[in-house]
């Protein structure tokens, strides 16, 4: 999600444009019972696999247990990849509410409330998810947590704010490829920097990396051309994209970005399509799906997909909250 100070800064951008373009991360969950108001998944829609472990027993000690008062975990599953029709897109709101969207039938899925313990009481920014479940989600204070899918049992991270890059970002992952171009090479977690040198007034976003190991985070380079407040997503081939716009009144757009360089090698326009003050991207069997809050935090996001294979841009569903963060599985299907 990026907070929208910047209605009248606008960039070049000076990009050429792609007839066929391309996609925002990652992550699977069993999901669990559907809200009474959302529409069903049709009977032919198959069931996701229970890919996550359990929480860990700590969580589920009783209140007089020894280990009442030890920190949550979350263990990742090791199964990984088991059934990419059954990854679903994993939302958050500025709410803190974590939802689950399922492109095929646009249904929503409500997982819970996350009770993240940011020191400053700050609201959620931005959310990558990788392919073992896990939901990364940063908030406006920087402050960087683990989130289950399958719970929403939020635990924070030794990740310091600031320590290399702006507070605030957006997040994707991407699939590594391998040097033979074949194996499992893992993934990696991206992200687009938002500085702002003059308050209120966000300047050329940069891209780079978070190891989710040692929560270090390293500098790849500026955007080039120039790109500003970008939100990212990836996919299991290893691609990277961003969805931005020079400033709030302005068409959207939907870049592609070289991992090593961080050039921006081409650009698909979508007209009529604004950010609003929260919006997030995501990629899912081919297609884009973007969440933008024309009207404002607090208000519905409208759910768009946009569809590379016909130019087709069409909007979907009306999503619960203000969507301010997307993840999902490098697992997803490509086509």
């Amino acid at each position: 999600m990026r907070a929208a100070p910047w209605l009248a800064f606008s960039a070049p951008v000076g990009l050429v444009a792609l007839v066929a373009a391309c996609s925002r991360s990652e992550l699977f969950s069993p999901p669990p019972e559907h809200d009474a108001t959302a529409p069903d998944v049709a009977a032919d829609v198959p069931e996701e696999p229970d890919v996550f472990e359990e929480p860990d027993a700590a969580l589920e000690a009783d209140a007089d247990a020894a280990e009442e008062d030890a920190p949550p975990m979350i263990e990742e599953t090791v199964d990984i990849c088991p059934d990419a029709g059954s990854t679903l897109i994993y939302l958050i709101t500025s709410q803190h509410v974590l939802v689950s969207f399922y492109p095929p039938t646009a249904t929503f899925t409500t997982i819970g409330t996350i009770q993240c313990p940011d020191p400053t009481g700050t609201d959620p920014f931005s959310m990558a998810v990788n392919r073992a479940g896990i939901a990364y989600v940063v908030f406006a204070s920087g402050h960087l947590y683990r989130v289950s899918t399958r719970t929403a049992v939020c635990v924070p991270t030794t990740f310091v704010p600031g320590q290399s890059f702006p507070l605030t970002f957006g997040m994707g992952f991407s699939a590594n490829v391998s040097a033979d171009g074949g194996g499992d090479a893992g993934e990696t977690l991206y992200i687009a920097t938002d500085p702002m040198p003059t308050p209120g007034m966000p300047g050329p976003s940069s891209l780079g990396t978070i190891d989710t190991a040692s929560y270090t985070g390293t500098t790849v380079a500026p955007f080039s051309p120039v790109i500003i407040q970008p939100e990212l997503t990836g996919t299991g081939t290893g691609k990277l994209y961003g969805f931005w716009a020079p400033n709030l009144a302005s068409d959207t757009a939907i870049v592609e970005i070289d991992k090593d360089t961080a050039a921006v090698t081409t650009l698909t326009t979508l007209p009529g399509i604004f950010l609003g003050n929260g919006w997030a991207f995501a990629f899912w069997g081919g297609d884009f799906y973007t969440f933008t809050a024309p009207g404002g935090l607090g208000s519905s996001s409208t759910v768009t997909r946009y569809r590379p294979s016909d130019g087709s841009i069409v909007h979907v569903a009306t999503a619960p909250g203000t969507i301010v963060g997307a993840g999902v599985s490098t697992c997803a299907p490509q086509m």
